[in-house]
């Protein structure tokens, strides 16, 4: 086993899909319009700026077009639901992405209520979460399936793997667990009432860590050669941004993912994936 962990480059690999994207787009039939994502805003959470930009950044580099719609916070969740539902009827918009956190007086339940599943290319409908669960056709959470993505193309053991999942969230940890069962790895799922929880991570040969807690998982906690995802992405005291993984665990595990670089990267990829896929499927049935 090598001393340092093999990197599991989310950056490289979401370069790659956008290339490959920009190339089927450039192959679309000749007058039709490329890909549409809208995404909603609520508020001036500075972290939320951010990653909408980096996702308008991808739209471009994959040659789609993209829409942002910044809505005070002011609004009540009815209003912004209408204007997600506005979105919903729009047949030049194929994917729809509601920036998490809303404002606390917003359920993101409600907000979310008029949004066309096929269209709900952050896959966090409970109707897409159920197909995620069944086994169903249609779009996946983003980070579970970048994360997928990312496991495979480097040829992660999965099938029969003893699988970690640090976190609950409907967001990551529930839906990333789904995934992992259907790839016929064993899974338990942790979170802050587990008893006992290093001698749970030691024991994973993949360990997934989604709790944002900075550098929780120190190297006594990972078993020897095991596969470990950082999704945590936590801005310290310095100004500095650290995983939920301290650095020491890449002399411990035989892949490990950066941060930043790593799972990031690949969430918005997913994005970009769901939001072709939905496409298609519009094109098949009428001309965009």
């Amino acid at each position: 086993m090598s001393s340092v962990a093999t990197v599991l480059d989310g950056k490289a690999l979401a370069g790659r899909i956008r290339e490959d994207l920009a190339r089927l787009v450039a192959q679309r039939p000749l007058g039709s319009r490329p890909p549409c994502l809208a995404v909603v805003q609520v508020g001036e959470v500075a972290a939320s700026t951010v990653y909408v930009r980096n996702k308008h950044r991808a739209c471009e580099q994959a040659g789609f077009d993209s829409r942002s719609i910044h809505l005070p916070e002011t609004l009540s969740e009815g209003e912004v639901a209408a204007h997600v539902a506005v979105l919903s009827a729009d047949p030049g918009v194929d994917g729809i992405l509601v920036q998490l956190p809303l404002p606390s007086h917003m359920d993101p339940h409600v907000v979310l209520a008029g949004l066309a599943p096929s269209k709900d290319v952050d896959g966090l409908l409970p109707l897409n979460i159920g197909n995620l669960v069944l086994g169903l056709p249609g779009p996946r959470a983003c980070t579970p399936a970048g994360i997928m993505r990312l496991l495979r193309h480097h040829d992660v053991p999965l099938a029969g793997t003893r699988a970690v999942v640090l976190g609950r969230s409907a967001i990551v940890g529930k839906p990333l667990a789904a995934l992992l069962v259907e790839a016929d790895a064993t899974v338990t799922v942790a979170h802050s009432r587990s008893r006992d929880l290093a001698d749970l991570t030691r024991h994973a040969e993949l360990l997934v860590v989604a709790v944002g807690r900075p550098l929780l998982v120190t190297a006594e906690m990972v078993r020897p050669g095991a596969a470990v995802v950082d999704v945590g992405i936590n801005r310290v005291p310095d100004g500095s941004v650290v995983g939920d993984v301290h650095p020491e665990v890449a002399h411990v595990a035989g892949w490990l993912t950066p941060v930043p670089g790593g799972v990031g990267p690949m969430t918005i990829a997913a994005l970009l994936e769901n939001t072709w896929q939905s496409y298609v499927t519009r094109l098949g049935s009428s001309p965009p």
